[in-house]
């Protein structure tokens, strides 16, 4: 493998996982928007309606969890993109020595 198919490689791999993150992101702006329109729901509704109330409470609810799961999942995918270009950087570190020996 010559160390152009190797830097061709990781950019794919560090552009795929960028992407996967921004993807992320999305899910994450999604589970805020749940989480507000549950608060929504709860603060103008919770005295007329005990179904609306239940129903803001469940929408906050799943929103928050999201806004952790999807909010925890992108910080160990940037931990993961920046493993992948310490990777890359140690290897190419070990070929230009070896190829200077």
């Amino acid at each position: 493998m010559t160390l152009e198919e190797l830097r061709k490689g990781y950019e794919e791999e560090v552009a795929y996982q960028k992407h996967m993150l921004q993807n992320l992101g999305y899910w994450f702006q999604l589970a805020t928007i749940i989480s507000g329109i549950g608060i929504v729901i709860i603060y103008f509704y919770h005295a007329k309606s005990l179904i609306l109330k239940i129903l803001g409470i469940i929408l906050f609810v799943l929103g928050a969890l999201g806004m952790l799961l999807f909010g925890y999942s992108g910080w160990k995918g940037q931990q993961n993109v920046r493993a992948v270009i310490d990777d890359y950087e140690k290897k190419v570190k070990c070929l230009k020595s070896q190829n200077k020996s």
